[in-house]
C-alpha cells in the first residue's frame, strides 16, 4: 500500500492543486450559489480521485505485493505480476532478463568447464615426465644432485596435487566415496609419505592415535587435508628439532583429529583470512613458497564433507588446527 502511495503522490498533488485553483475561481467569481453547491463540488471531485485511486491499486495490487516481496528463487517471479496490463509488460520483461540471465550462465559454466577440462588434463601430463624423473633418479641414487632433484620433484609432485585438487572441488559429488577409515594407519601413510620432508627440515612427527579409532570419511580427501596440514606445520616450525604432533581423541560426541605444530604462529590480523583463497599473510611472504590455497582447499573440503575445522595460534608458540568428525567408532566397541 505504501508504495501504491508513493507512485501516485504525483497525481494526488496535481489533482489537489486542480482543485484548490478551480475552486479558488469559482468561489471569487461567486460560481457557488449556496452552500449545497459547494458541498457537492468537493464531494464529486474527493469522489472521481478516490474511485480511481481504489481501481488503479485493485488493477495493480499483484504487482505493488510483488515488488514488495524478496524471490527466493528466480523462477518464482516468472509471471508474479498479475494479468493487468502493465502487469503482462513487467512479466514479459522479466522473462526477457531470465532468457538473457540465462544465455550467460550456461556461457560461463561452458568456460568454467572448458577451463577445468583443460587444467585436468595439463596436470595429468605434467605427472608423466615427473614419474620419468622419478626413475631416472632412482637409477642415479648415487650423484650427489640427486638428492636435491627429489626434493624439487617433491614440492613439483605438491603443487600438481593442489592445482588437480582446486580443479575437482566443483565436480565433489562425483569424485568421493564415504568409508570407515582407521585414523591411525593413514595418519602413519602420510607421514611415511612426507618423511623426507620432516628430515630435511628436522622436523619430528609425534603421534597420539587410538589405533582403533576409526571415521566415517573419504579416504582420498582426508589423505590430501592431513598432507597439507602437515605440510603447513613443518613448513612454520619456529626452529630445527620441534616436534609435529598429530592427536585424535573424542569430545562431545565428536572425534577430533588435531595437527599441532610448534612455529612461528599466526598473526592475530591473518588468523581471520587464512581460510581465503590465495592469502598468504605475514607468514606466507616471509617463509615464501606459499600459495595461500592449502588451507582455502581443506575448509572447502571439510564443508563438503560435513566436517568442520577450527584454527588455533599463537604467535611464538605455535597453530593447532582441528577437524571434527560427527560420524566415527572404535573397532573394538564394534567387532
Amino acid at each position: 500500500m505504501k508504495l501504491f502511495f508513493r507512485e501516485q503522490i504525483g497525481l494526488i498533488v496535481l489533482y489537489i492543486l486542480n482543485f484548490v485553483v478551480l475552486f479558488t475561481i469559482y468561489f471569487v467569481f461567486n460560481g457557488f450559489s449556496d452552500l449545497d453547491n459547494t458541498l457537492y463540488f468537493i464531494f464529486l471531485s474527493s469522489f472521481l480521485l478516490v474511485t480511481y485511486l481504489i481501481i488503479k491499486y485493485l488493477n495493480d495490487k499483484k504487482i505493488y505485493f510483488a515488488l514488495k516481496t524478496k524471490p527466493d528463487d528466480f523462477n518464482n517471479v516468472l509471471g508474479i505480476f498479475g494479468t493487468s496490463e502493465f502487469g503482462k509488460d513487467l512479466n514479459r520483461f522479466v522473462n526477457d532478463l531470465y532468457g538473457i540471465y540465462q544465455y550467460k550462465v550456461h556461457s560461463y559454466v561452458r568456460k568454467q568447464n572448458e577451463h577445468l577440462n583443460f587444467i585436468n588434463q595439463w596436470v595429468h601430463q605434467m605427472k608423466t615426465p615427473l614419474s620419468v624423473i622419478k626413475l631416472i633418479l632412482q637409477e642415479n641414487e648415487d650423484e650427489p644432485y640427486v638428492l636435491e632433484i627429489k626434493e624439487e620433484t617433491e614440492k613439483l609432485e605438491r603443487g600438481l596435487n593442489i592445482a588437480l585438487y582446486n580443479a575437482r572441488l566443483d565436480t565433489f559429488e562425483h569424485d568421493f566415496n564415504v568409508i570407515d577409515l582407521n585414523l591411525k594407519e593413514l595418519t602413519n601413510e602420510v607421514v611415511n609419505s612426507l618423511k623426507r620432508y620432516f628430515i630435511k627440515n628436522l622436523i619430528y612427527p609425534k603421534l597420539n592415535i587410538n589405533e582403533n579409532l576409526s571415521v566415517k570419511s573419504d579416504r582420498k580427501w582426508i589423505k590430501f587435508i592431513l598432507e597439507q596440514l602437515v605440510i603447513n606445520a613443518v613448513k612454520y616450525s619456529l626452529n630445527k628439532g620441534k616436534y609435529v604432533k598429530i592427536n585424535a581423541y573424542r569430545d562431545k560426541g565428536t572425534m577430533i583429529l588435531e595437527v599441532a605444530d610448534e612455529g612461528v604462529g599466526i598473526p592475530k590480523k591473518d588468523l581471520k583470512r587464512v581460510i581465503e583463497p590465495f592469502y598468504t599473510g605475514e607468514n606466507g611472504r616471509k617463509f615464501g613458497e606459499s600459495t595461500g590455497m592449502g588451507l582455502y582447499l581443506v575448509n572447502e573440503v571439510c564443508k563438503k564433507l560435513n566436517h568442520d575445522i577450527s584454527v588455533d595460534s599463537e604467535e611464538g608458540v605455535g597453530t593447532k588446527v582441528k577437524i571434527v568428525f560427527k560420524n566415527f567408532k572404535l573397532y573394538n566397541e564394534v567387532n
